[in-house]
């Protein structure tokens, strides 16, 4: 009998060593998340704060720059600095040099290399493995090892100080080929093959069944092209020498060279210069949750 008694006298405790155990564990879960949580504010703040003191540093004159210790909220902002830039500088030129060109040059390669990664994905071509190796071959290739023929064969065609000059070498790049090709080799064969025995001609295939397909891929893509382009330094510094022609990247930099060290002015052509990538930037990005998240729905 005693032995029979004696679970049901240890079952309170038992039950109570449960509770503790269970308490403790989400205490240690509570305080686990808490350091994760802490150690993200820390590391946001971390990296914000550069960019919090360049926009700081562009509602401040040349004397609140260096005052100690520095106003966090500047009252009342100074904005001689971005009166200054949109009025004294071409910014505004450099501005739409910039989005002329980044936004061709991603409007034509999306085109382009969707059509050439459909074709090395899906088409019977002879030598196409050999095509996508020398692709493959040239991602290796350094820029500073192609800047000196480019130019070379730009200026022999007299595309010098043109906008040609800033819109055609990038054209060649295949990183968008490979990565369209890598994206479209995922998709099924049956709704194009199913398309085929219909009567579609090939680019009626690409046209009405791949590029709905991989519209997140080209999102992905124009993302990637039009930040290339939007911060691209070298080969513009080199391809143009006229000022009409520079770009943002250019024309920022050359700030230096004119009327001396005026950290906010260049403060103000950061920040502006910002602007457009980051709500090109998260239009896209937008766009490219929402659709994966339409396909996800269907499937």
């Amino acid at each position: 009998m005693s032995a029979a008694v004696e679970p049901r006298h240890g079952a309170p405790a038992a039950l109570a060593a449960i509770a503790a155990e269970h308490a403790r564990s989400r205490r240690g879960r509570r305080l686990r998340g808490l350091g994760k949580h802490a150690i993200l504010i820390v590391v946001t703040l971390l990296l914000v704060a550069p960019f919090y003191y360049v926009v700081l540093a562009s509602f401040k004159n040349s004397t609140e720059i260096f005052t100690y210790p520095p106003k966090l909220l500047p009252i009342p902002p100074f904005l001689g600095n971005y009166q200054k830039l949109l009025g004294s500088t071409g910014f505004l030129r450099w501005m739409f040099n910039t989005l002329l060109v980044a936004g061709t040059v991603t409007l034509v390669k999306v085109f382009m290399d969707s059509m050439a990664g459909y074709a090395l994905a899906k088409l019977q071509l002879t030598g196409k493995r050999l095509i996508f190796l020398s692709m493959l071959i040239l991602l290796m290739v350094p820029l500073g090892a192609l800047i000196v023929p480019l130019w070379a064969l730009v200026n022999a065609m007299g595309l010098t100080n043109t906008y040609l000059a800033l819109i055609l070498p990038p054209l060649a790049n295949p990183l968008g080929v490979f990565l369209m090709r890598q994206f479209i080799l995922g998709l099924p064969k049956d709704l194009e093959n199913a398309a085929r025995l219909d009567g579609v001609s090939e680019f009626g295939i690409y046209r009405r069944i791949i590029l709905p397909l991989i519209k997140p891929g080209l999102v992905v893509l124009a993302v990637i092209i039009f930040t290339d382009q939007f911060m691209s330094f070298i080969w513009p510094l080199i391809a143009t020498s006229s000022d009409d022609l520079q770009v943002l990247t250019v024309g920022v930099a050359a700030l230096r060279s004119h009327g001396g060290a005026d950290y906010g002015l260049w403060s103000a052509a950061a920040v502006m210069s910002l602007v457009p990538i980051g709500v090109f930037f998260f239009v896209l990005q937008r766009q490219f949750l929402a659709r994966s998240l339409a396909g996800a729905l269907k499937q």
